[in-house]
């Protein structure tokens, strides 16, 4: 069955290297490291090397030698928003530019003051929302980040040593569900709330849609709570553009059905992802076998 287990590729040890490069030698040093660290994943991460080859060959239809360099392009540009997202983390994004197609969208939504949701994926570099955000008129409107915390917890807690504050906060996706009265409360003040809604995990409820021409789960939590809320959405992507530049879209759904329903909203998220995923094929970041792709053809 296809699922995403919760597990993050790094260590401690190696985002340590990469803040230490960083802070020496500078961000040019740093992304020149990566092609070691792209060559060592793509030969000894096999697990990872092969979905990520399944996707561009069987779901973007690339040519066989295309979809191999497709696959290590895609590791390198991974690893660039690592060290992106941690160089901006702790004080360097003045050396970044942040660019903004639909910005006029997110601005109502947050000046509107009714709450609403705002969905994005695995794709690019979302993560770094927040210091998109900070961009933005949040006087009296709150913006959370659902996050996962099945991360390495000693990453989390190095990197957040070594950060610069912003004012998005989090909300922790808690094993035993606490986050959802969290969940609850901030939509009833009127704030916002951000999922990357893309990955299913094993034992929840799910919705299935076709996504590049095979069907997918999506987990149904996101699209349920949104329609059975009735508070506005957006879809919102955060992409790596030439050098050192960050592209952020914001989308918002066509609906044709009243009521809205999940089925309606999945619908409209898929649709935008595809979109997005067509401009930047080499910022898929989904390592595991998205559609069962793997089974079917070991």
């Amino acid at each position: 069955m296809s699922q995403w287990e919760g597990k993050a590729k790094g260590t401690p040890l190696g985002y340590k290297i990469f803040i230490f490069v960083i802070k020496s030698f500078g961000l040019n040093a740093a992304y020149f490291v990566l092609y070691f660290v792209s060559f060592y994943y793509l030969v000894f991460s096999f697990s990872t090397t092969r979905t990520s080859f399944y996707f561009f060959r069987k779901r973007l239809n690339q040519s066989f030698i295309r979809a191999i360099v497709s696959v290590c392009k895609n590791y390198f540009v991974f690893g660039q928003t690592l060290i992106d997202r941690t160089a901006i983390s702790f004080g360097l994004k003045e050396k970044y530019t942040f660019t903004y197609d639909g910005k006029e969208k997110l601005q109502k939504l947050l000046d509107k003051g009714e709450g609403g949701f705002i969905y994005s994926a695995h794709v690019g570099s979302f993560n770094i929302a927040r210091y998109f955000f900070d961009e933005f008129d949040m006087v009296g409107t709150g913006v959370n980040l659902l996050v996962t915390d099945q991360e390495n917890e000693q990453i989390k807690e190095y990197v957040g040593s070594v950060s610069s504050g912003t004012a998005m906060k989090c909300i922790v996706i808690k094993e035993d569900m606490s986050h959802i009265f969290q969940m609850n409360d901030v939509l009833a003040s009127g704030e916002v709330i951000i999922f990357a809604s893309d990955r299913y995990v094993e034992g929840v409820q799910f919705l299935e849609q076709e996504l590049f021409g095979k069907i997918a789960k999506f987990p149904s939590g996101p699209y349920k709570l949104a329609a059975r809320k009735k508070k506005p959405i957006l879809f919102m992507y955060i992409m790596r553009g030439k050098g050192k530049e960050y592209n952020l879209y914001a989308r918002e759904p066509i609906f044709e059905n009243s009521p809205i329903k999940p089925s309606h909203i999945l619908s409209e998220y898929v649709r935008n992802l595809e979109i997005m995923v067509k401009k930047y094929p080499l910022q898929w970041f989904n390592y595991y076998d998205y559609w069962d792709d793997l089974k079917t053809n070991s």
